[in-house]
């Protein structure tokens, strides 16, 4: 399957971004990929109160996503904030187009001096879709450093991993961040697609989450098939899904875990 990361810079205007979604759905669609895959927050960045931007997950924003999912006639995953009866609101993943699925981020990043509980309200379930005879895990940003997450996900079906991300940048986090993504795919003998916002201007950067790019795609042996650098790009991948089923086989550690 030919998969697009579209490694964007997220503003705090919804609007714009819908617009970066549009032509990076465009360009995906034009070099014959059936997914592409935005960040976490694509909606709206993290500089904004997460409960200024968010929509119903049928509200117009996400609607029209559908819309430009449908248009180019492939599947969309991207980061969203949608409303609750609260005034938190879920840090959402919408995945549109030839499938239809919605994932609340499990793991609030409550961590290194930010609490995104403040404002967000966690996730139930963990979610899986199907997708071209092949099943997809969804996990965000912070969910990467819970390989438990990641296993279910494999023992669920799922051949590979999307995890669109907001990155926060800080000493040794881009080594945390190769380092996740590549041990959750061993973790799970998937492969793992994980998309990261791009570095912002030094004069925007702050205390909210952004991105430090390097948007990664490893296989599930742990080989790095692709890494971006910290600018915006977009970028397409073949991934032979069906190799899964012969890694696990070879190297069954789902199987051979114990519960301790």
């Amino acid at each position: 399957m030919r998969i697009a990361l579209a490694q964007v810079l997220a503003s705090t205007d919804p609007d714009a971004n819908l617009d970066l979604v549009r032509r990076h759905t465009a360009d995906a669609a034009d070099q014959g990929a059936e997914l592409v895959v935005f960040p976490e927050a694509t909606m709206c960045s993290f500089a904004r109160p997460r409960a200024d931007a968010a929509e119903p997950f049928d509200g117009p924003w996400a609607s029209a996503v559908r819309a430009v999912a449908r248009e180019h006639n492939l599947t969309v995953v991207v980061g969203m904030f949608t409303t609750t009866d609260s005034p938190q609101v879920h840090n959402t993943l919408l995945v549109t187009g030839n499938t239809e699925a919605r994932y609340d981020k499990l793991h609030l990043f409550d961590a290194l001096g930010y609490a995104e509980s403040r404002q967000i309200r966690a996730g139930e379930r963990p979610v899986t879709f199907d997708l071209g005879g092949h099943r997809f895990g969804l996990a965000t940003c912070y969910d990467v450093r819970f390989p438990n997450l990641f296993a279910h996900l494999a023992r669920a079906g799922a051949d590979a991993i999307l995890v669109p991300s907001s990155w926060a940048p800080g000493d040794e986090k881009l080594h945390q961040w190769r380092t996740l993504v590549t041990a959750r795919a061993m973790d799970a003998t998937t492969y793992v697609v994980a998309v990261d916002q791009a570095v912002p201007p030094a004069s925007d950067t702050g205390p909210s989450p952004t991105g430090i790019g390097h948007s990664l795609v490893v296989g599930p042996t742990g080989t790095v098939l692709l890494e971006l650098g910290d600018q915006p790009a977009l970028a397409v991948v073949d991934l032979d899904l069906d190799a899964v089923a012969d890694v696990r086989r070879r190297l069954p550690v789902l199987q051979n875990a114990r519960a301790l």
